[in-house]
């Protein structure tokens, strides 16, 4: 009697016995493929990666940095900032000049220092103590303000620097400044004619400031 393959239950009978029969060699395939995709990936070698310093917890703006603060994870090299920081030990006693997030790579534009105005090239970064910590409170990275310096001696008032940039904000600290008053260091961006005035008058005046209308 011929068989009905029109019937599923016949047609899977006929596909059973088919793969019964050749199991052996259908086994020998599966193995052979298995084993030239293991050989595939251990030839293809190691990806591509480039160490990069992170923060190994969040970091508020004014930390000085230490070993336990940072670590180093590896980066695609497509995701690499520029301005990297190479190895912890580089930056360490450095201080922050914006907060950095747990697992945030560092860089030195986040530092204080030079870099701190990036491409701003009309820029130069002059830290100065203001007297009034509770007035630094209020500013905030990237702010424009107007600091104006009165003579304790004379009474005289002038502003020293127009539209500078609040770069960082420095934790706060007990220190007092060269006028006796105690404050808290600001880093502000100032043009080349402005820095020296600045900084010389932060030294010997008292320093206050409004924010800028530019």
């Amino acid at each position: 009697m011929p068989l009905d393959l029109s019937r599923p239950a016949a047609l899977l009978g006929v596909v059973r016995r088919q793969v019964l029969r050749r199991r052996r060699l259908l086994a020998a395939v599966l193995t052979a493929v298995a084993v030239a995709s293991g050989l595939a990936a251990t030839t293809r070698g190691p990806t591509a990666s480039v160490p990069v310093v992170v923060a190994a917890h969040d970091l508020p703006a004014g930390e000085v940095l230490d070993a336990d603060d940072l670590t180093t994870v590896a980066f695609a090299p497509a995701s690499v900032p520029e301005g990297r920081v190479d190895r912890p030990a580089e930056v360490s006693g450095r201080v922050l000049a914006a907060p950095l997030t747990r697992g945030a790579p560092l860089t030195e534009v986040a530092l204080v220092g030079p870099a701190m105005t990036g491409n701003r090239s009309d820029l130069r970064a002059v830290p100065v103590r203001l007297p009034d910590a509770g007035a630094v409170a209020l500013l905030r990275v990237g702010d424009q303000i107007d600091v104006v310096a009165t003579d304790p001696q004379t009474g005289h008032t002038a502003t020293v620097a127009e539209a500078a940039v609040v770069l960082a904000l420095p934790a706060a600290d007990p220190a007092t400044g060269p006028t006796g008053l105690s404050g808290r260091l600001v880093v502000l961006g100032v043009g080349d004619a402005e820095d020296e005035p600045l900084a010389g008058a932060g030294a010997r005046e008292v320093l206050t400031f409004s924010w800028s209308r530019r």
